[in-house]
């Protein structure tokens, strides 16, 4: 086929993928078609002339893979991989309905979506770990691609994702930013001005060609340079017309977000050439051959710590992530710049070509975890736990996502000490256990510590690793487990009186007013609650209904959405009294055991507590 019959055929493939807009979202009452409309060449010349994959296999891992980081604009996702065969286009009608998988923006209960975008400004991150896998990880030929509105282009996360591209050298990455002038409520910041958007890509170490976008033939000749670019990824920017194709659409502010009313659609379709190429006969590129991904070859090595070995629980992470490395290759990590903190630079050292430096760039951090595990991979992600809210939107995404993402927050609480309020997490077991499907985990020691990396590695999904900074004692034996959803009874008898449930550092605490209760003849349980999602419910109820229906909590986190109300939802409606103690106030900086004991979260706070629960 010659360059002027791909250039027919293409346009025929764009006018398709707008009439199938058109009719979807019309038939949805809602979308927005003209975000899509502005895309068409660009999507065609990509699914029918660029992309080598498998319709029919759209997790086939040779796959050049296509992320619509514009997920607004999802109708014509659906178009194309309809288009190219993947299933019969009446079932684009299905749009929006309750229960169908072409959803207003995609997720990956569409096959073709390999994760969910929508939350604008992600997915260019999400591609630069995919192709990070490609280039780095899998050493795989495949391609990424991501489709980027010129709106989305204000966000920060867009240029981590550029820098963090550059620096990697990725040249298997190309950004398509779809300049069609007009954002939601205005025209976007640079409007029409492609030349900004170049040399700000360039700036950022990308090579960038400037495109009319819906002239195929400069589309064309841009896609044959960018495959000759080698060292650093590329940026096709392409200025187009939001509408494009009717008249009563085109450049016309006011329609973002709003579909074609039906009686208007026959005039819109109208306007539309007619295409003759049915679908499926374009002859799509096969994938290229790609390796296999590697597999676990046995368990990780035992802990080996000594009873009363003070070690903090950041630093049992760094030696386990270093032992799950040696039995699965298929574990990565990567830490915003701080890994002499979390530890993650002992796994650096043992595995250099499976580790990536994210820089102060926690955004983008997330996001190329979502996009390694989108290629199979299993991600650990480390840094403190405070800068992980800054993520917070990549981390919700992620859950839509169903992404295998590992994560670890350290220098939780005030227990940090002199550093400051700043430097504490404080809000993260309340901004993780409102993410569905998550696992929280917080281990007291580094034993505990060990066992649990494990267990993260092991589960499908998102899992929340917790750290506190400083050393504490290994109070549990080499040999215990810590499976997901249990929790750990220290001290009981039959005729305790009160139980103290506590996690991380606040567990000392609670040993410490155990001891002292007991000398006292006041005998109480102590329950870790290691496993803050899912909790424990059965055991924290067993001990309740043994201590008076009440349960006291001590944790180092803010009072609100934390340990404390994980418990008082499992249990409130069994009519459970739960007491929360809880740091209450923004605190400040201080020695740890004193900013414990004015949080009111130290041992004799405990005794207090207990004492009046008893009476």
């Amino acid at each position: 086929m010659n360059r002027e019959e791909k250039i027919t055929l293409l346009q025929e493939k764009a006018n398709r993928l707008r009439l199938h807009c058109l009719r979807s979202t019309t038939a949805a009452g809602s979308g927005h078609p003209t975000s899509c409309l502005s895309a068409a060449e660009l999507v065609a010349t990509l699914f029918f002339h660029v992309m080598r994959y498998d319709p029919k296999r759209p997790d086939h891992p040779g796959n050049d893979r296509f992320v619509l980081s514009k997920g607004h604009a999802a109708p014509i996702l659906y178009a194309a991989w309809a288009e190219a065969g993947a299933f019969p286009p009446e079932q684009l009608l299905d749009l929006r309905k309750f229960g169908s998988v072409f959803e207003g923006h995609p997720t990956p209960r569409f096959p073709g979506a390999l994760v969910a975008t929508g939350s604008l400004g992600q997915g260019l991150s999400m591609a630069t770990g995919m192709a990070l896998a490609g280039k780095h990880v899998a050493k795989a030929a495949w391609c990424v691609y991501a489709l980027l509105g010129d709106g989305e282009c204000a966000e920060g996360a867009v240029w981590e994702a550029a820098a963090f591209a550059a620096y990697y050298k990725l040249d298997n990455l190309v950004a398509i930013v779809d300049v069609n002038r007009l954002g939601q409520s205005q025209p976007t910041m640079y409007q029409h001005d492609t030349t900004t958007y170049a040399r700000r890509f360039a700036a950022a170490g990308w090579q960038a060609f400037e495109v009319k976008g819906h002239d195929l033939r400069q589309i064309l000749d841009a896609f044959d340079r960018i495959a000759q670019v080698k060292g650093q990824p590329a940026a096709l920017i392409a200025r187009t017309v939001k509408g494009k194709g009717v008249s009563f659409l085109e450049d016309k502010d006011g329609w973002h977000g709003k579909a074609v009313p039906r009686d208007d659609l026959p005039k819109a379709l109208a306007e539309i050439p007619a295409a003759n190429n049915p679908a499926g006969t374009v002859a799509i590129a096969a994938p290229v051959p790609a390796p296999a991904l590697p597999q676990p070859t046995g368990r990780m090595e035992e802990p080996n710590y000594q009873p009363g070995q003070k070690v903090a629980t950041r630093e049992a992470y760094g030696a386990a992530l270093v032992k799950l490395g040696r039995v699965n290759p298929r574990v990565v990590a990567v830490d915003g710049d701080v890994k002499n903190s979390t530890f993650a630079e002992v796994f650096t050292k043992a595995h250099p070509d499976r580790f990536f430096e994210c820089f102060i760039a926690e955004q983008n951090m997330l996001g190329v975890a979502i996009g390694l595990s989108a290629t199979g991979w299993i991600p650990f992600a480390s840094s403190f736990a405070a800068f992980h809210t800054r993520a917070y939107d990549f981390i919700r995404m992620a859950a839509i996502s169903r992404a295998n993402v590992k994560l670890l927050g350290t220098h939780c609480g005030v227990s940090i000490g002199e550093d400051g309020p700043s430097q504490m997490g404080l809000e993260d077991i309340a901004m993780m256990r409102a993410v569905p499907g998550s696992v929280i985990l917080y281990p007291a020691d580094a034993v505990a510590m060990e066992r649990m990396v494990a267990e993260a590695a092991d589960h499908q999904g998102i899992v929340y690793l917790r750290a506190t900074r400083p050393k504490t004692p290994v109070i549990y034996p080499n040999s215990e487990r810590f499976p997901i959803g249990g929790s750990k009874v220290l001290r009981r008898s039959d005729r305790d009186r009160a139980t103290i449930v506590a996690a991380g550092v606040t567990l000392y605490e609670a040993l410490a007013a155990h001891d002292e209760l007991a000398r006292q003849g006041i005998p109480v349980r102590v329950i870790d609650a290691y496993s803050v999602k899912p909790i424990d419910r059965a055991t924290l109820l067993e001990a309740a209904r043994a201590t008076a229906n009440t349960l006291i909590v001590v944790e180092d986190h803010y009072y609100d959405g934390g340990l404390g109300d994980a418990v008082l939802s499992a249990l409130a409606p069994d009519g459970v009294r739960v007491i929360k103690l809880a740091v209450q106030e923004v605190p400040m900086s201080g020695k740890p055991e004193e900013l414990l004991d004015a949080a009111g979260l130290s041992a004799p706070h405990l005794l207090a507590a207990a004492k009046k629960v008893v009476g």
